[in-house]
């Protein structure tokens, strides 16, 4: 795959379906699959975390969630084609494999909402493959425990919600531990799945206007989407210097 160097962060040219297809590859490989879902928020964290762009530079599959990244690709001249939410990805991923006997596992969010998203996804979905669920409010001294949990299930596909960036540390930091063939980080996806959070309504992710909807729902998240004009005025203005040139 063609992959978009944004500021350091790797973005694969990808569309919804040529993502679920790729994911579906990787389910063929005995061994683990690393991916992540990069936005502006996440483009400016790795700008100071080094750790973090080392990260996101040795995924596997690193799909443009974001409108700032589609925003940036446009500007940069090397337009992709469309955004791939993580959400979406995640859920049409799902879809894709639960009439296929995969064994998912889901690890995050608060107490009881991995287990509601499971019951959730099963009532969608009632063929899907749900082996196992643990919220994310664990302790260093469990997460062997909860490591050798996910392996002895016989999971194949493992989605984080810790957050960015922790849930790709964690993923990372547990590579050569994990038994998965894909462990991806999903964010506040199992929130939206139990019914805890709302998503944006269509015309709000349409439009770009996601970060909207959710600052105007959950003001004190404002300075995490300080880095949303930021990612724009760093965009516009690399794209001044190298015209410059």
């Amino acid at each position: 795959m063609e992959r978009l160097d944004i500021f350091g962060v790797p973005i694969d040219r990808v569309t919804m379906r040529h993502a679920v297809e790729v994911l579906d590859d990787f389910l063929k490989e005995d061994k683990l699959h690393i991916v992540a879902t990069p936005n502006a928020e996440i483009v400016m964290m790795a700008q100071k975390d080094k750790e973090y762009m080392e990260i996101l530079n040795n995924t596997d599959l690193n799909v443009p969630d974001g409108s700032g990244i589609v925003f940036a690709s446009k500007v940069f001249k090397k337009p992709l084609s469309e955004r791939v939410a993580g959400f979406d990805l995640m859920m049409e991923f799902i879809k894709d494999i639960s009439s296929k006997n995969v064994k998912i596992y889901l690890l995050g969010a608060a107490p009881q909402i991995a287990e509601q998203a499971r019951v959730n996804l099963e009532k969608l979905y009632p063929s899907v493959k749900i082996v196992g669920t643990h919220h994310g409010y664990f302790t260093q001294e469990e997460e062997s425990e909860i490591l050798e949990e996910i392996n002895n299930s016989g999971a194949e596909v493992l989605f984080v919600a810790l957050g960015a960036p922790k849930q790709e540390k964690w993923i990372y930091r547990n590579r050569d531990k994990l038994k998965v063939k894909i462990a991806m980080g999903v964010g506040g996806s199992f929130d939206v799945i139990a019914g805890k959070v709302k998503r944006a309504p269509y015309i709000y992710r349409k439009l770009g206007l996601e970060w909207l909807y959710r600052l105007i729902k959950e003001p004190w998240r404002y300075k995490r989407m300080m880095a949303l004009p930021k990612f724009a005025l760093k965009v516009l203005l690399h794209k001044r210097k190298v015209d410059i040139r």
